[in-house]
């Protein structure tokens, strides 16, 4: 009896340490939410991104649209185009070289009108991907300003926008209220880090069976990559002669505009004194769509706001 008891606690404390043991081993990695897709990985298929939804749980791809204000990505329309036929939510991204409000501005424009083109669908989000050795050369005031104008900028596109950058420069380089921060520990297994954020992306060397290669995966923690919604926009522009300005209230809608007898279709700034003037070191190119939020008629000519004080003449709009 007393040899039988004994192996019967020995075999119970054999059975607990396995347990223990399995038990570590078994712990879940962070979640693949996302996947990262760009030229470094090829044109994808439909096949490629049903594997990655059946098998993996993956629901977002985040393709790479730009890089600076030169550098297009030749897969982003044919990955974005599958990704959405295999029931993906698709956003994009921007890798920035900027490092002043006037080349990030640029480079949003050229993001922008990108995404349009390669078919980023309206209210995606279009990030701005800061790591480059521009931003590690600026001020931390710098470098928040930019970002901030990068992504007010892109909301003209009729995308949301947000900042992905490494974790250790996240309030050094630059401030990141909420973002999408890279990080990668060396055993991910039971980890969550930067959950006040929108997504943290975990690893860049994660391999699907269904695809060849090494891919960047991030968990996500709010719906921000998973939803389709129009940018926020600022407030209302106000005059001080109501006679001649009207506002005909919210008008949240994609217009495209073009000039006939231009080769852009000028902006016009709206005044103290209600009138209308026109901005002179800025313009939207022929046949292009930007998101609008409201108009004003001015001495009996509709205005489509665009951005901040940038309005569009209706009679440009086709």
């Amino acid at each position: 009896m007393v040899l039988k008891r004994k192996t019967t606690i020995l075999l119970a404390l054999i059975f607990s340490l396995l347990v223990v043991l399995l038990g570590a081993t078994n712990v879940s990695a962070a979640r693949t939410d996302m996947v990262d897709v760009s030229n470094n990985n090829g044109a994808m298929t439909v096949a490629n991104f049903q594997d990655m939804y059946n098998n993996y749980g993956v629901k977002a791809v985040v393709i790479k649209i730009s890089e600076g204000t030169s550098f297009k990505d030749s897969t982003a329309a044919n990955n974005i185009a599958n990704a959405q036929k295999a029931g993906m939510y698709i956003s994009g991204y921007h890798f920035a070289h900027y490092n002043s409000v006037a080349s990030a501005i640029a480079e949003a424009d050229y993001a922008g009108k990108l995404a349009q083109a390669d078919g980023l669908p309206q209210g995606a989000v279009l990030a701005t991907d800061v790591e480059s050795s521009e931003q590690s050369s600026v001020s931390e005031s710098q470098n928040d300003a930019d970002n901030q104008a990068f992504m007010t900028e892109v909301a003209k596109y009729g995308y949301r926008s947000t900042i992905y950058t490494m974790g250790s420069w996240v309030g050094s380089v630059m401030n990141v209220d909420t973002g999408w921060i890279a990080s990668y520990p060396y055993n991910p297994a039971g980890q969550e880090w930067y959950t006040s954020n929108h997504g943290w992306q975990w690893s860049s060397t994660y391999t699907f069976s269904g695809s060849s290669g090494y891919f960047d995966v991030s968990e996500l923690y709010d719906d921000f990559f998973t939803t389709y919604q129009s940018p926020n926009t600022s407030s209302t522009t106000t005059s001080t002669d109501d006679s001649a300005v009207t506002d005909s209230g919210s008008t949240s809608s994609i217009i495209e505009v073009d000039n006939s007898s231009s080769s852009y279709v000028p902006l016009m700034a709206l005044q103290d004194d209600g009138s209308m003037t026109t901005i002179t070191n800025r313009a939207l190119a022929n046949n292009t769509s930007w998101q609008t939020d409201q108009t004003k008629v001015v001495d009996g000519t509709t205005y489509y706001r665009v951005a901040t004080n940038e309005w569009v003449n209706a009679k440009y709009i086709i």
